[in-house]
């Protein structure tokens, strides 16, 4: 079984794209570079526990 943040993470990228969420815009609202945002959805590092809730809250409040 795929560990929860890998789930999530999947769940996150097939999201970004339904919407059309850029990761510039998540860089942007997380005041980072847009390669730390590419890092961490190809998996080379992690989102923060609160960099998780920014992003669903702004982009996902539908999903809880």
């Amino acid at each position: 079984a795929l560990p929860i943040w890998k789930i999530i993470l999947v769940n996150l990228i097939n999201e970004k794209k339904n919407k059309k969420i850029t990761s510039k815009q998540i860089a942007n609202l997380l005041n980072t570079r847009e390669a730390t945002i590419s890092d961490k959805l190809n998996g080379k590092s992690r989102f923060s526990f609160d960099e998780a809730i920014t992003i669903q809250k702004v982009f996902f409040q539908n999903i809880n």
